[in-house]
């Protein structure tokens, strides 16, 4: 008996070929540890015969169930009332479960815990833990949700942009925004974009997108008379065939077409024609020719392309060659030659965490199996994790609550945020200096805690609508975060608060999920409602669509990025997929039938890399040490801040009774031998100038009355003004 052992990515048809053998029984073993799919089909060719396709399945772990059509799947997810199976074999043969004392029995009979029902959240499938049949005497269990100005209520109970009713994208989860909707008509001098509004009919096709969809610029031909090779334009404007060029026959009416001095001449033979490169004879005239890698300027001479410039080019570190580019890696990666991607080779193995509402789920990469992580939660949104630390943070937006837990240990949890907070959508984890920061889209804030939750501040109150995604970047000390009202933008701000920027604010509706490649130096979000991925800088150059997709990027919530791939949860599909990050290419679905998919993350030592930790021991501040920016080699590593009832005193690192009031409660004068002297007092800035001032820091905090500190603002200008003055009378 011959034994065909077949390795390597199984994916697709695999047909395996053998050039002799004197028995027809064969024994083919796949590689389980290198098989993507489940299954794989195998034909068998001996000789001139060639057997029928056979079916090759994957060994199941013993922690796994085989489904009747070979996929794996966790023995956890079998007879939950649940279907992982594609042909939903884990709940065929199910006995009717019994529930806990503890637990309420759904109507399609899954077991809730007890608390959930009657709360106002539908728990159960059927919605039946909501039933007032099974909740007598319970009213009110749930306010009704308020939208805010210009918002639309959708039936399902959320809140979408009241400009995206009727726009023919359905936007709520139910849709219901489309729901008894006119057929939109413009007028017959508009325009019709896909999404139902007008624009002029002279802007179609102008170069400049009007319609929010760009529809009114797809589909634009410019058709030129004389486009091509193959076509000359006389002078005189008509246009004849290029053949007809320096052939002795007058053509154009004007014999451009036969210039004397231009005919039969060969200019590349007299200094190559002015050509930096190659310099190529035509029939009247030539041009300049470059090489690949290089491109033409000034029409003589070539210059190297910058293949870098493109951010997109390489996954980690691009080099610039001539008329080349090279591709590096990061410590602790290795480029594939074949691939020229960067491959991880240290750490353990990486894999995905995602929440499905009621359980945090793990995936490993190359696999199509996943487990339960942390299941019985209320509603899980945000997720992250310390990969240094081995612990895993979480939001509960029905619970308002935020927990982490150790991943070695998930089944008990500690609760790091149990008040002042209601819908915290967005989590990210500082790995460095020990922190979480999160968003509330009701409290319009962003706060900060340490990540035991004892210490805690409100850092950006003003200026945000519906704050969802964030990201830190905790070696530079920045951080950044999606927010979808109007207008829809992108953010940065130092992990202080500190030097706060927009980023993205055009060609952006629905940003959702952001992830940073800390590597690269890249940010990666997903549009929901324009049904994009894309990439920028953090600094906000190299801006790139990636992905473009209404049916892989139908409603994205959440992206990760490892390797070469990028990685995303849509919740139209209920799927996760991947693609290749450098080409937008390479679609592949992970993992399907994932209903209330909110948030992914991945799991590896690399994606969190190791930095100074200015704030160990608290760095001398009294309440909190939060890292500041790092915008240049002066930027403070850290400052203090204080919880929101207090403010800093004068020495910036203890708190004082107080509200901060911004601008009125502090007076700084700063002087210098190179610089003028400056006086900030309540909010006014004052410039003295000064060639012979020795350097003075003065630091004065004033628990005085506005009128007070106006006074004393004015009476320490003077002073520095007679000062001045008589400063310049003693050395003349």
């Amino acid at each position: 008996m011959l034994t065909l052992t077949l390795r390597g990515a199984a994916t697709g048809r695999l047909t395996a070929r053998m050039a002799q053998t004197s028995r027809a029984a064969v024994n083919i073993t796949v590689s389980s540890s290198r098989l993507l799919d489940d299954t794989s089909h195998v034909q068998l060719c001996l000789r001139w015969f060639c057997s029928c396709v056979v079916l090759v399945l994957k060994n199941c772990t013993d922690e796994e169930f085989r489904c009747r059509s070979g996929q794996c799947v966790s023995l956890a997810f079998v007879c939950d009332s649940e279907s992982d199976c594609e042909d939903g074999s884990d709940e065929g043969s199910c006995p009717v479960p019994t529930c806990s004392p503890g637990s309420f029995q759904c109507n399609n009979s899954v077991c809730v815990p007890r608390l959930w029902a009657c709360d106002g959240d539908a728990d159960c499938a059927d919605g039946s833990d909501e039933w007032p049949q099974n909740c007598p005497g319970v009213t009110g269990q749930k306010p009704q949700t308020v939208c805010r100005d210009h918002e639309f209520l959708c039936a399902s109970g959320e809140c979408v942009h009241g400009s995206w009713r009727c726009d023919g994208t359905g936007d709520c989860a139910d849709g219901s925004d489309e729901h008894n909707c006119t057929a939109p008509t413009c007028r017959p001098d508009e325009f019709l974009c896909n999404d139902g509004s007008c624009v002029p009919g002279m802007r179609q096709c102008d170069g400049n997108p009007d319609c929010r969809d760009h529809s009114d610029e797809t589909d634009c031909v410019t058709v030129k008379a004389c486009a091509g090779p193959g076509r000359f334009q006389c002078r005189s404007g008509e246009c004849i065939s290029a053949d007809r060029v320096c052939d002795g026959q007058r053509d154009c009416s004007d014999w451009s077409d036969e210039p004397l001095k231009d005919c039969n001449t060969n200019e590349c033979l007299t200094n190559n024609g002015g050509c930096s490169h190659t310099c190529s004879d035509l029939k009247m005239g030539y041009e300049c020719v470059c090489p690949a890698g290089f491109h033409l300027i000034n029409r003589t001479h070539c210059e190297d392309v910058d293949e870098c410039a493109d951010a997109d080019r390489c996954t980690q570190i691009c080099i610039n060659l001539p008329g080349s580019f090279r591709c590096d890696c990061k410590d602790g990666f290795e480029l594939d030659h074949m691939t020229k991607d960067c491959k991880a080779v240290t750490g353990s193995g990486a894999f995905l965490l995602f929440s499905t509402r009621h359980e945090v789920r793990k995936m490993a990469l190359g696999s199509r199996t996943y487990t339960a992580l942390i299941g019985q939660q209320k509603n899980v949104v945000a997720l992250d994790v310390d990969v240094h630390n081995d612990r895993i943070f979480w939001s509960d937006l029905s619970l308002q609550k935020i927990y982490s837990a150790a991943a070695a240990d998930p089944a008990h949890p500690s609760t790091v945020i149990d008040s002042g907070i209601s819908r915290p959508e967005g989590l990210a984890v500082d790995w460095i200096h020990g922190n979480i920061y999160w968003t509330d889209s009701k409290l319009q804030t962003i706060s900060v805690a340490t990540a035991d939750g004892s210490k805690r501040k409100t850092l950006i109150s003003e200026g945000l609508q519906k704050p969802r995604a964030i990201v830190v970047d905790p070696q530079n000390n920045f951080m950044f975060w999606t927010d979808w009202g109007e207008p829809a933008r992108i953010e940065k701000s130092g992990l202080n608060g500190a030097d706060r920027t927009a980023l993205v604010t055009q060609d952006i509706a629905w940003p959702n999920g952001i992830t940073l490649d800390v590597l690269s130096g890249r940010l990666y979000w997903v549009d929901s409602k324009l049904h994009t991925l894309s990439s920028i800088g953090v600094n906000g150059d190299g801006r790139h669509t990636l992905i473009q997709d209404e049916q892989k990027l139908g409603h994205p919530l959440a992206l990760a990025v490892f390797e070469e791939k990028v990685f995303w949860a849509d919740t139209h599909s209920n799927s996760i997929w991947s693609a290749s990050r450098v080409t937008g290419r390479d679609f592949t679905a992970l993992a399907e039938h994932l209903h209330g998919l909110e948030d992914i993350v991945l799991y590896h030592s690399l994606t969190q890399p190791s930095g100074e930790n200015w704030c160990r021991a608290g760095g001398g501040c009294e309440f909190l040490c939060l890292p500041a920016p790092q915008i240049n080699t002066h930027s403070p590593k850290y400052t203090c801040a204080c919880p929101d009832h207090m403010t800093l005193a004068a020495d910036t690192r203890t708190c004082v009774s107080g509200a901060f009031r911004p601008h009125l409660d502090s007076l700084h004068v700063v002087s210098s031998r190179r610089s003028p002297t400056a006086v900030f007092c309540a909010g006014v800035n004052s410039t003295v100038p000064s060639r012979t001032a020795p350097r003075l820091t003065l630091s004065l905090s004033l628990s005085l009355s506005l009128s007070l500190s106006v006074a004393v603002c004015l009476l320490v200008v003077g002073s520095m003004l007679l000062w001045r003055h008589w400063r310049q009378f003693v050395s003349s």
